[in-house]
């Protein structure tokens, strides 16, 4: 995948990141679900749709409140994923490898849309009709992030540096608190009615932060093997001279809720 502008147009691919990110990217607190319950979305028998669903991080973990839940991801070995980790806790969600932008329902067949760490890998003009039309009168598309403190975090800080140090195109670098993107194409199918961002703390291990990392964008979506080893072997050695074995680190949650016009 290559996105305008981001990462100085260099190509990265999700799927090499596959088994890190199932493994080490469920880290999203009770509180971040506790907030969309609090929206009244994805619950008591709901039909939500989960794009750049990945290994299913979202549907899984909402799956106990009632909603029905399908999710989509561009990346095949994402989706492999998902299915493994959903099965493996009995739980009946249809995943299905496709770009957002190819997706395709009869109308009025969703409550919900969610997107979560995903808005800006997505054709906003393409999607931003076509979501429309499939959520129900009154139904909503969430967009939903969580990302870590590098200016506020010296662990995150230092792990940025060495992302940097290895992946210079790297641009997801230098993360605040401020409130998620809404394409404006959005917009003129959905009204914005909510939004918020929230401060909260993460736990991590040393080995959970490390691989945390390796599965972002900046490493295993976009190294190559040997430069991988290298940024493992720098950044975890960082790790141990600069947190103890258990820590937490700063991040921040931004949610926009839009509900369709019609």
């Amino acid at each position: 995948m290559i996105i305008k502008g981001m990462d100085n147009d260099k190509e990265f691919d999700w799927g090499n990141t596959s088994k890190d990110y199932a493994k080490y990217r469920d880290i999203y607190p009770q509180e971040f679900y506790d907030y969309i319950l609090g929206l009244g979305a994805c619950k008591d028998g709901q039909k939500v749709l989960d794009v750049g669903t990945g290994t299913g991080v979202l549907p899984r973990n909402m799956y106990k409140y009632g909603a029905n839940w399908t999710g989509t991801d561009i990346a095949a070995n994402q989706i492999e994923q998902a299915k493994r980790l959903a099965k493996e806790s009995e739980m009946d969600i249809d995943f299905f490898a496709c770009p957002a932008e190819d997706i395709d329902y009869p109308e009025n067949t969703f409550d919900v849309i969610t997107a979560c760490q995903c808005i800006w890998y997505l054709d906003a003009k393409v999607i931003a009709p076509k979501f429309a039309g499939m959520v129900k009168a009154g139904g909503r598309f969430l967009i939903l992030y969580m990302g870590w403190l590098p200016l506020e975090d010296e662990v995150a800080g230092k792990s940025e540096e060495i992302i940097l140090k290895y992946n210079p195109n790297w641009t997801a670098h230098s993360d605040y608190v401020h409130p998620v993107w809404v394409p404006d194409e959005f917009l003129e199918f959905f009204d914005l009615v909510s939004r918020n961002e929230f401060r909260i703390d993460i736990p991590f291990t040393r080995e959970g932060w490390h691989g945390r990392m390796r599965a972002c964008r900046g490493v295993g979506a976009s190294m190559l093997p040997e430069t991988v080893a290298k940024w493992d072997k720098e950044h975890f050695a960082m790790l141990e001279a600069n947190a103890p074995e258990k820590f937490n680190i700063k991040h921040y949650v931004s949610i926009a809720e839009l509900k369709v016009k019609k």
